[in-house]
């Protein structure tokens, strides 16, 4: 993983600055949608206690939630301060989720994203996922994608 930025697994320490960038990265999205995004919603006290949180930059600016869900690693939330959007970070933490993929012996990467998020959309796709499906989950209208992780075998 040389060539990455500095990403290390989230602590208890963490928690304000996790809050603060998650805050400010979805505050866009506010008015587009019926409800706050989920993020912003989440307590990420239990996340960063599993050791399912990482976050990238010092200070911090970024942050990747991963999960393992058979095969796959979830992608939870990604996460960039506005302050550091257009810097490559996005790409990097999603780099990192595709090594933290291969290292695990995991086949895919899964992601959700609402479907007002349009941006990210193309963003993703861009970086090789592709659209499974859509549902309503809790109120949010996601779609789903995912992505064969790369020197994965498969």
């Amino acid at each position: 993983m040389s060539g990455l930025p500095t990403i290390r697994r989230a602590s208890g320490a963490d928690l304000p600055v996790v809050r603060e960038v998650i805050a400010a990265a979805y505050e866009k999205y506010l008015t587009r949608m019926d409800l706050p995004p989920a993020p912003m919603l989440r307590d990420y006290a239990p996340v960063i206690r599993d050791g399912r949180l990482w976050v990238a930059r010092s200070p911090v600016r970024g942050l990747i939630s991963l999960t393992v869900e058979g095969d796959s690693l979830l992608i939870e939330n990604l996460a960039v301060h506005p302050a550091a959007q257009g810097t490559g970070l996005g790409r990097e933490l999603m780099e990192f989720a595709e090594a933290r993929a291969v290292h695990l012996g995991l086949n895919r990467l899964t992601l959700y994203t609402h479907e007002t998020m349009t941006e990210n959309h193309a963003i993703y796709a861009h970086l090789g996922y592709r659209e499974t499906g859509r549902a309503t989950e809790d109120g949010y209208r996601r779609i789903f994608m995912e992505k064969r992780a790369s020197g994965s075998g498969s």
